[in-house]
Parts: structure tokens; sequence; C-alpha cells
């Protein structure tokens, strides 16, 4: 079995150290791309159990160290698309070409530093409110998730570029493999959680379908960027809904102690 396109994958969205590949071929890059889900969810393992490890630490503390984790682990790949999105919806509003532009701008305006803010503040806050109520497990389904709409969307999108590395990806991408690991992705979370585990890839697909629908309209299609963006936003709204799941279903009772 050629594990290569598992290796692109994991090198191109995480910081863990997978072995590089010797020569990467033009078809490798498409191939990788099945791949995604897994690397997702092995960065969903990686904090679940960090979330887990830290459970008698501080929750305020314990968050911000699972999200400084989070963020390493990926090397703020994403937000970095976030980023780029946020300034060029609002730089570039009723200008395809505009927004374009802005996008390949390096430098982050007022709107890039709003998102990327926000962004860490939820996810800091759903993160304390689960490592709280015992729910951490819970963040094994977030990166898999939010890392499932990558192959979906260069399934159903047109890139929106003339020519990029996702242009590649796209034109070489294993539809079959693609689809079969976008539909294990939900497999996996509905073994791992059940109700909760739809609930969230009901949620996640909900997310995709808004977001493809604002890409369309603006840009006629995605980038590289805007497929960050959507891994960013998806993670944070699963990761709040998780919180109000967790907290419905599993709520935590008071120390007998505690109790007047």
């Amino acid at each position: 079995m050629d594990l290569r396109p598992l290796w692109l994958a994991g090198r191109l969205l995480s910081r863990l150290p997978f072995p590089e590949p010797r020569e990467i071929e033009p078809g490798l890059l498409g191939l990788s791309v099945p791949w995604y889900p897994a690397i997702g969810l092995l960065l969903g393992v990686l904090i679940a159990l960090a979330g887990t490890a830290l459970a008698s630490v501080d929750p305020g503390v314990a968050a911000a160290l699972v999200l400084i984790l989070w963020v390493w682990s990926t090397g703020a790949l994403h937000l970095d698309g976030l980023a780029d999105s946020a300034d060029a919806w609002v730089g570039g509003i009723a200008s395809r070409e505009r927004t374009l532009e802005i996008m390949k701008d390096p430098r982050s305006g007022p709107a890039a530093v709003t998102a990327i803010g926000l962004v860490l503040i939820a996810k800091w806050a759903g993160l304390q409110a689960l490592i709280a109520s015992d729910s951490a497990w819970l963040l094994i389904l977030i990166p898999l998730l939010a890392r499932a709409q990558l192959p979906l969307l260069m399934l159903t999108t047109p890139y929106a570029r003339d020519r990029g590395m996702a242009s590649e990806q796209v034109a070489r991408l294993p539809r079959r493999a693609a689809w079969a690991a976008t539909l294990i992705a939900v497999v996996v979370c509905i073994l791992i959680a059940g109700w909760i585990g739809l609930a969230l890839c009901a949620i996640s697909l909900a997310v995709f379908g808004l977001s493809r629908r604002t890409m369309m309209r603006r840009i006629a299609g995605f980038t590289g960027d805007t497929a960050g963006a959507l891994v960013e936003i998806t993670e944070t709204v699963l990761l709040l809904v998780a919180v109000v799941l967790a907290a419905t279903l599993f709520p935590v009772v008071p120390s007998a102690s505690l109790i007047p």
C-alpha cells in the first residue's frame, strides 16, 4: 500500500512528524485529499487526550493549554485562510475580482484580526465548558468533521482561480475515494458518539451548505483560503454545539458537599 498520500496529507494539514515523501508526482496532491479526515481524527484524538489529561487543572488554564496545542498542531494553517477570507469579504464587497485580489495580499486588516480573535475566544470558551463537564472526549469529532468538509468541498465546488495548488488537487481528485472518506467520517462520528455524533454531522452539513452558497455567490467557487475558513468556522460552530449537547445530555451534578 502506498502511504505517500497519507504522509503528504499529514504534512500539509499538521505539524505532526509525518515522513516526507521522497517524490511528489503531479497526482499525489489529489490522492492525499481522501486522507484529510483521517488527519482530522488524529488531531481530534490529540486534543481530546490533552483535554482529558488536564481535567484536574483549572478549566480556564486547561482550555488555554489545549487551544495552544490545537493551533500549534495545525500550524495555524486554517486560521490564515480565515484571516485572508475575512479581509477579502469585507474589502471586496460586490466584486469577485477584488475579493480574489485581496485574498492574495499577505497583509492583515481589521477584519482578519477580528475574525481570528472571535474564533479563538469562542474556542477557548467552548473548550473550557467541555473540560469542566468531563466531556473532552467529544473533541475527537470536531477536527474530523471539519476536515471531512475539504474533500466534500472539492467534490461539489469549482476552484475559483485559474491555477493554484487546490486546482491541481481538484483536477486529480480520486472522486470515489473522496466520497468514501467523507462517508466514513460520518460513520465514525456516529459510532463514537451516537446521537450526539449524528447531530454534529447534521450541523456540519448545514455549515457546509451555507458556506458553499456564500462562496458561490461571491467568487463562483472556492480557494485555499476559503477552504481554510470553512474548517475554522466548522470547528467553532461544532465546538459550541457540542457544549450545548453535553450540557443537555450529560449535566454536571454538584457535589453533595457543595449543596447547602
